[in-house]
């Protein structure tokens, strides 16, 4: 089904692969080095790349894109570092925070922000229900070759020939100051396709399967997955793209696909022909890793809680029933904290597994073509009139009106099911919220702890797997009984689509090339500058905040989404929700950290600010006499096995900075882009390779720190400070001068004013 090479390979006119062990003899001349530029993702970002190193790459993107999540943090940034108008196009659409119903005016305000700034600054406006981010961008903003930055993690157009990558918003505040996005030239992963999908699998079942086999391993971690092979062209555009937006959960960076004439049909029927052109790899390129996917061995999958890697066949799920379950339910139960009971296999009713509801939605899900295989498999039948309901978002009004138009609108409101407007909800725990102990099957794209809604600290608990719409949709035929799509012989319509352009023509502001400087920002009550943060100090005293054993811990778990979304225009007010599932202590430590570190800049003493350093600050003294309180700051820490997993968002490193942090410690990263979002926020992004047991309250202190960032050390001594000095070594890995020196300011938008 899939299989990882052990080694690099090359691929011969875009068909044939060829380990390093068989170059030789089947005649390739050309270097690993050499035939890595003739890969498609080399030849992008040779085209972006402003640094003439392509070793380390200065990446400036042709567009951006947003939602109301993370624009006004973003706009916020750049306002403050200098911001004037929109360098390349912006686009700021309206698909998290589209319920407002949480906060009173909270959300309509910072849509309103967006309008406005879209105006002033020359950027796009989509309004709330018209169509989610990733949806949007595929339709009006890909183009092949192209390059597009995007602040959330699914930020992801391979599938039509455009390089995205999901990012914090710091990365996008550079871009905007007309700064560049700076990695170390990342490796690059062939996924090659073979074969063609059975009937009734869809491109979620060929996602997960790529999930499991290789985001435990880290196979493709940080690296671009490029998809060749001859099983490309078997597969239409809409069944491409459901498979790309779900590589973000391998831990790739980036995504791209070879281009055909099925892409150029897309762009035809978006009324974009110019924004094609056909991308292939060279005669002779090399891969430093391939991953061979059998498509017609994918099966209907099922990922269950609590991470999309947890993958099954629905088939094998249902034949080993109460063992999976389980097992499912002990590792939840080390996953999560709180007073919760997580059960599942009380689901189980007369030997198969019922679940509660179905969700087909979003930049995963809601493409025209799962909806319409949905509905043939569900039209003339009935969900059922129980506990199981079925909820289906288009990812775009344009798709919702074509599914009008062809009657699958109706087919499925037929049938019990609800069809809803374009929204991101139920991807991130902000709609369709189930009962508690309810198990939910999604073709979304996470199932992390509460992405279904539910609140670990107020008693609830849900859970989500993750499986295809067409498996959803035989789930539901079933009345809710667990169903592979495979089972069910369906005749499939696969009606024309029709994009009707005029929607976004009569609705969407498009002042892109036409800033209005004039124009005056509307700012909500709940809408915050951020506050001030102070330089790095010559030497740093941190106290443990929280400590998580976690295998992996997910940027949900650090700051969680859902209904606390609606604060993310207010700093200060989102910060009181850090860790607030994971470790509901974690905010008043902080706080308390915080406040000495306050008196400590107004007294310049430690010990005066908090008599219960004296100890502590003798022991330090005794071996680094020059140490004082003039010199030494004072903040919170958290240490993580592995942080950083899911999400781009970079609430989940600035929460912990506005509270007073000043450094993570972790074993490693899970993802760049959370590494790169506490740089942005002047966080030093430590990591230890020796087991330490570290416990809240645990001081550590790194003398020289700042001397240390600026020498560039591989390593940077560190000491754990009870009545003796446990040395520690830490490493911050690879730091662009320009990192060096954000963090050294505090944060990137000191960086900027500096």
């Amino acid at each position: 089904m899939v299989k990882l090479y052990e080694s690099g390979a090359y691929l011969l006119n875009g068909e044939k692969l060829v380990t390093v062990a068989e170059a030789a003899a089947a005649g390739i001349t050309t270097g690993p080095e050499e035939a890595a530029k003739a890969t498609m993702a080399y030849g992008i970002l040779e085209k972006h790349n402003t640094s003439g190193d392509m070793s380390a790459l200065k990446i400036k993107f042709d567009k951006m894109t947003s939602h109301d999540i993370t624009f006004v943090g973003i706009i916020q940034t750049a306002r403050a570092s200098g911001l004037k108008e929109f360098p390349i196009p912006y686009v700021l659409t309206n698909c998290h925070n589209s319920l407002c119903a949480v906060g009173g005016t909270i959300n309509e305000d910072d849509h309103m922000f967006g309008l406005s700034c879209a105006k002033k600054y020359g950027g796009v406006y989509v309004p709330p229900h018209q169509a989610v981010i990733h949806q949007y961008a595929r339709e009006e903003l890909a183009e092949c070759g192209a390059m597009i930055l995007g602040s959330d993690s699914h930020t992801r157009y391979g599938a039509l020939g455009t390089m995205a990558i999901g990012e914090g918003g710091g990365e996008l505040a550079k871009q905007l100051l007309g700064k560049t996005y700076d990695v170390k030239r990342p490796g690059v992963v062939a996924i090659y396709l073979d074969g063609e999908p059975a009937k009734g699998v869809g491109p979620q079942d060929v996602a997960l399967a790529l999930i499991g086999a290789t985001f435990g391993n880290g196979y493709v971690k940080n690296k671009v997955m490029e998809f060749v092979g001859p099983g490309v062209a078997r597969l239409s555009s809409d069944y491409r793209i459901g498979i790309d937006v779900m590589t973000t959960e391998t831990t790739c960076l980036s995504s791209i696909w070879q281009t055909d004439e099925e892409t150029r049909r897309w762009y035809e029927v978006h009324y974009r022909p110019e924004a094609y052109k056909e991308i292939r790899p060279g005669d002779v390129a090399y891969y430093d890793g391939v991953v061979y996917v059998d498509l017609s061995r994918i099966r209907p999958m099922i990922a269950m809680p609590f991470h999309p890697s947890n993958v099954y066949t629905i088939e094998e799920l249902n034949q080993n029933l109460m063992d999976i379950l389980h097992d499912v339910e002990e590792k939840g139960k080390k996953q999560l904290t709180g007073n919760v009971e997580f059960c599942l296999t009380d689901k189980v009713r007369n030997g198969k597994l019922y679940v509660d509801q179905g969700i087909i939605a979003g930049c995963a899900g809601g493409g025209y073509e799962n909806i319409c295989d949905a509905a043939d498999i569900l039209r003339g039948h009935f969900i059922g009139s129980d506990e199981f309901t079925l909820s289906v978002y288009p990812a775009s009004t344009p798709i919702f009106m074509q599914l009008a138009k062809n009657g699958m609108v109706a087919d499925l409101l037929e049938t019990g099911a609800i069809v809803k407007t374009a929204f991101c909800g139920p991807c991130f725990g902000a709609g369709d919220t189930p009962a508690n102990n309810a198990f939910s099957i999604r073709h979304s794209t996470r199932n992390f702890p509460n992405r279904e809604g539910s609140k670990i600290q107020s008693g609830q608990i849900a859970s989500v797997a993750l499986m295809d719409a067409r498996s959803i949709a035989a789930t539901a035929v079933n009345q809710g009984y667990l169903t592979p799509a495979t089972d069910l012989d369906v005749e499939f319509t696969g009606p024309t689509y029709f994009f009707d352009k005029k929607i976004y023509e009569n609705r969407v502001y498009n002042g892109w090339g036409n800033p209005q400087p004039e124009t005056e920002i509307k700012f909500g009550p709940n809408i915050k500058d951020w506050p001030e943060m102070i330089a790095l100090t010559e030497n740093l005293l941190l106290k443990v905040a929280s400590v998580i054993t976690d295998p992996v811990t997910t940027t949900d778990e650090l700051i969680p989404s859902g209904e606390t979304s609606s604060y993310r225009s207010n700093p200060i007010g989102l910060a009181q929700f850090t860790l607030s599932r994971k470790d509901p202590e974690y905010v008043g430590r902080a706080k308390a950290i915080q406040e000495v570190e306050r008196k400590r800049e107004e007294v310049g003493c430690l010990c005066k600010a908090d008599e219960n350093l004296k100890p502590v600050m003798q022991t330090i003294k005794a071996q680094f006499p020059e140490v004082k309180g003039e010199n030494t700051g004072y903040g919170s820490t958290i240490y993580a096995v592995k942080p950083g997993d899911g999400s781009a968002r970079e609430q989940a490193a600035s929460c912990q900075k506005v509270l007073g942090g000043w450094a993570n410690i972790a074993k490693e990263y899970a993802t760049k882009r959370y590494r790169s979002n506490l740089i942005n926020w002047g966080m030093l992004p430590f990591v230890i390779a020796e087991d330490y047991d570290f416990e809240n309250d645990d001081y550590i202190f790194i003398p020289d720190v700042l001397q240390a960032i600026r020498e560039k050390r591989e390593e940077i001594k560190a000491y754990v400070v009870n009545k003796d000095m446990h040395e520690l070594t830490l490493t911050l890995g690879d730091l662009t001068d320009d990192e060096r020196d954000i963090i050294e300011k505090g944060c990137l938008i000191n960086y900027y004013r500096a």
